[in-house]
């Protein structure tokens, strides 16, 4: 059977992406590699429980440094800095804050004693972790990290690399929300897209968003309404839009306390059964043979 990558999306945060990522990979325990993509704010940790194996840095986008020497407090960097990144204390030293530096190098070119280099930064931490359902791939960027989208495509490599040599058939992976780049980066060769959505005109705003995008990369996309029950019309309206567009929508989920408690107590939630999970698998499975 050959390998297939699920990559959960939604338009937006809060729509229930990482609780179905989470019971998908209960279902999947045993016949997965998981993967938590939204590098920018990570939370299916928090219902997996890893257990880190390795960790290991992430670095990209050059920023300066300041050397002494041969720096001799000149200050003629200073004022080209046009991020902040350079200052000047009470007694005249220079100095660097790498957090604002943006890699501009103008300080490189100013510099009489060539005081300034620039090298790659830590922009955060790759984690290869174990959990009760499967190997785990999951990262974190530092406050305002760059390069998300190329920290994604590493944890999806790392993730099929893991996948291929261990036998699983499927890789599951948590994506960041909305069409910018870290999803662009996440959803590019999947096997298939499934989309968390609500019954709001936001939430068919979004899904149609992340239809479009779909389309344009080639990547067959599949349904999942989450809360259904808060809005008929919303919901009515979603079951439209994947009538129209030939998107399969593979469960409603209505609003559950249940799923409440158990994340507020950050477990993986019960409330939703184990048939649902199943329904969804089946239904994504059918979808990437074309059935």
């Amino acid at each position: 059977m050959s390998l297939r990558e699920i990559v959960v999306v939604s338009g937006k945060g809060g729509t229930g992406k990482t609780t179905l990522t989470s019971v998908l990979a209960r279902a999947l325990s045993g016949n997965a590699v998981l993967c938590d993509a939204d590098v920018d704010v990570p939370d299916l940790w928090i219902l997996l429980k890893p257990r880190v194996q390795a960790e290991e840095q992430f670095t990209g986008g050059d920023k300066a440094a300041l050397h002494r020497p041969p720096c001799d407090d000149c200050g003629l960097c200073v004022p080209v800095c046009r991020f902040g990144a350079l200052s000047s204390d009470e007694n005249g030293r220079v100095l660097l804050d790498r957090s604002r530096c943006e890699g501009c190098g103008a300080c490189t070119l100013v510099c009489p004693r060539g005081a300034f280099s620039l090298s790659p930064a830590v922009q955060g931490r790759i984690y290869a972790s174990e959990t009760d359902f499967g190997p785990f791939w999951h990262a974190r960027l530092v406050p305002g990290g760059e390069n998300s989208g190329r920290l994604v495509q590493i944890l999806r490599e790392r993730a099929k690399a893991s996948a291929l040599e261990q036998g699983k058939s499927w890789i599951l992976v948590d994506g960041p929300p909305g069409i910018a780049c870290p999803a662009i980066s996440a959803m590019t060769g999947c096997s298939i897209a499934l989309a968390v959505t609500e019954p709001s005109r936001s939430g068919l705003h979004d899904l149609k968003r992340l239809g479009e995008l779909a389309k344009r990369f080639r990547v067959p996309m599949a349904v999942v309404l989450n809360r259904s029950d808060l809005s008929e019309e919303g919901a009515e309206a979603v079951r439209q839009a994947c009538r129209e567009a030939g998107w399969p929508l593979l469960a409603e989920i209505p609003f559950l306390v249940g799923v409440v408690e158990d994340l507020a107590r950050a477990r993986i939630p019960e409330a939703i059964p184990p048939e649902t999970a199943r329904q969804v698998l089946e239904g994504l499975e059918a979808r990437i043979s074309g059935r």
